[in-house]
Parts: C-alpha cells; structure tokens; sequence
C-alpha cells in the first residue's frame, strides 16, 4: 500500500473507508469517511501523527511497511478512529513510546490498555525534536474530548488539527480541491460534532491564530493548502452567526398538525422568511445539524401522543438540545386529541439552548379558521423579532 506524500519525508498513511454509512450509529455518512495518519521523519527521530480505525488496521500496518524505526507515535485523541491501531502499531515498533495530553494518556490506558511504560504525557506547548523538524504540541480540550491536543510543525508550518476542522469525506483527492464539496462536507462535521463546544473553539481557533500555517492535515477529509478556506468558515460557523431562517422538524399523525405546518410555512414565505422543513419520520440528522447552524428559529411541530409528546419530537427536542446551535427563538405548533399533555413546553424541550421562547400554537383536532390566525400571527412574530434583530 503506498504512502502519499504531503512535503518531502512527510507522508499519509491514512485509510479511505468508502462505504460506511454510519457514525458512532448515529451520523449520517452520506459519502464515507477517512481515518488519516500522518508519517513525519525528522533527521534523527520518525513519528507517527495518529493511527487508524481498527477495522483498516492491517492497511495502516502495510503502510508502514519499509519503515525502519518509528520513534513516537503521537496520540491527539484517545477515541477508537484516532486511537484504536495503536497497540497494533506498539506491537510492530517495539522501540516507539505513545504521546499524549496527561488526559490522553489516562484516557489510553483505560479505553485500550495501553501499557503505561509505552506512553508519556507532554504538556501544553511542549516541543519535539526529530532532527530538523519540531513538533509543538498544543492542548485543546473538549475538541471533542477532554484530552484532545493538536501539532504543529514548526520548519514546514503544517497544522495537524485532529478532528478540528475535519470532514467526513472519502475522496480519491489528498487536497481539498473541490472547495464546495469539502466545504459542505466539513460543516456537516461541524454541526454534528463540534457546535456543542462552539465557545471553546472559538477561543481554540484565537490560540492557533499566530501559527499561521501553510498546511492544515485533519483526522478525517482532505489536507488543506489553502488553510483560509476552512479557517474563514469556521470563523463563520463557531461565531454564532444566524440568518432569515426557520427550521421546522415536523410530524403529523393524522394530517391536523401537516395542516399547521402548511399555513405556517406558506405565512414565513409571505412575510419573506425562509423556512426549512424536515420529515421527524424521515430525518437524517446531518441534514437538521447543518442547517441548525446558521438558522435564528427553531419551530418543532408535533401532535401529542398518549397525553405526551410524540417520541419522534421528544428524541429530536433532546438532540438539537445537545448539539446547542445558536438559534434565538424557538415556538411550537401541535394538535391533540383526547388530552394536549405535555405538548408545547418548549422550554423544557430545550433547556440548554439560550433561546427566546414563543407562544406555542396548539389545536383540539382538525384546525379551525382561529387557528390558522393563531399561526399567522406566530409568523408575524418570527418575522418581526427576525427584522429587529437586523436579519432581514
């Protein structure tokens, strides 16, 4: 299996996984994925920047191949898609030790009984030397995970973020070269996996700002040698940054809630809202995620179900809540039959969400004609708070 190579003595020794569709069986991977591992020989000392999953791990074995020392292998995450070859690699590299956060190497020891003689912890800003390259060795926490740390190479100013600024993207391509699809599929990534921590990025990215690299090679997706492209963009996204938008997750059991939908949609457009719909019974996560990214209202429209919510907006109400988008107001519209129950509360719906709760919209049954008022004036509302806030 060939190595690719990014500069001279500087090599990836990743794995494509083309068709897995699911990740952690939760994310959608509508175009697959790659697991990437970096190969850095200095002079005098060789390190390996990540391993692989384990599935690909005799890929990345045979990668390896002809590689007579490896020295390090620096571990900037502990979870299995970063983490999980290493005691394959330990095994072939007897002389290596692993590097990580003393968080990591915690973390490395429990989750894959990492001998604790074959890993050393290396503090924030702590360098490397491997002979005429120095590694520097930055922590960044709760990218995704608490032990997360990124390097950079000083001499050829390349950037090996880990997951920050990854996507979830098979492609023959080693660069990012078709900006639109990279771009799409790395705010994807974003949404699903790093909007929760959106705070600390922001305060991460201010951190790694004098670096200013000429190269940026994630763990998943392609190397970037126009590093602005996805700097700028997660400038955009982290920055909570919202637009003319309105996301609506929907479900309707028996057509009344479809109804309420319908009016409040065709009463967004009227007053010049956009609106995006999603199908609960038909819902890919990555779809919703990115679209939370960037949209100021979140509206769930869902009938009651045994006095309660029904499941599918309970689970999705808990979902948006946990990846914490920045959305300023958020409403519901609903219908009931035999008991309203605990529909509408959309505060306790979204707890952690710093939002502006609206005046739920809810009906006994078919919508009447003071009903589908009651959704004009919702629409009105969001169109007003939307133009007060100058987004339209």
């Amino acid at each position: 299996m060939n190595r690719r190579e990014i500069k001279p003595g500087i090599e990836w020794v990743g794995a494509l996984d083309w068709h897995r569709q699911l990740f952690d069986e939760l994310i959608p991977l509508p175009q697959g994925t790659s697991y990437n591992a970096y190969l850095v020989n200095g002079s005098e000392q060789t390190a390996l920047l990540d391993t692989v999953d384990p599935a690909f791990r005799a890929v990345l074995l045979q990668r390896l191949e002809g590689v007579a020392r490896l020295d390090y292998i620096v571990a900037h995450h502990a979870e299995q898609d970063h983490a999980g070859t290493i005691p394959d690699v330990l095994a072939r590299f007897p002389q290596a030790q692993v590097l990580a956060t003393p968080k990591g190497v915690q973390f490395l020891q429990e989750l894959l009984a990492v001998p604790a003689d074959r890993l050393q912890a290396v503090q924030d800003g702590e360098t490397l030397a491997l002979g005429g390259r120095t590694l520097r060795f930055l922590h960044l926490p709760w990218v995704h995970w608490p032990e997360t740390m990124v390097s950079f190479l000083e001499e050829d100013r390349i950037l090996f973020p880990c997951d920050l600024f990854g996507a979830h993207l098979a492609t023959s391509d080693l660069w990012a070269r078709d900006e639109a699809v990279v771009l799409a599929a790395a705010r994807s990534y974003y949404a699903q996996i790093l909007m929760p921590f959106a705070t600390l990025i922001r305060k991460h990215m201010d951190k790694l700002a004098p670096l200013n690299p000429a190269l940026i090679a994630p763990s998943h997706g392609p190397v970037y040698d126009r590093p602005a492209l996805i700097l700028d963009a997660y400038r955009r996204w982290s920055g909570g940054l919202v637009t003319n938008k309105v996301v609506l997750p929907q479900v309707s059991m028996h057509g009344s809630t479809a109804l309420l939908v319908q009016r409040l949609i065709e009463s967004l457009i009227a007053r010049g809202v956009a609106v995006q719909p999603f199908d609960l019974a038909h819902l890919r996560l990555d779809q919703l995620s990115t679209a939370l990214v960037d949209a100021a209202t979140i509206v769930l429209a869902a009938p009651a179900v045994l006095g309660g919510m029904h499941p599918l907006a309970a689970s999705v109400g808990a979902l948006v809540d946990a990846l914490k988008p920045p959305v300023k107001f958020a409403g519901y519209l609903g219908s009931y039959g035999w008991s309203r129950g605990q529909i509408g509360k959309t505060a306790e719906l979204l707890p952690h969400l710093k939002v502006e709760v609206l005046e739920p919209v809810l009906c006994a049954g078919r919508p009447r004609a003071a009903d589908l008022e009651a959704v004009d004036r919702l629409a009105a509302q969001i169109a007003d708070k939307h133009a007060a806030a100058g987004l339209c």
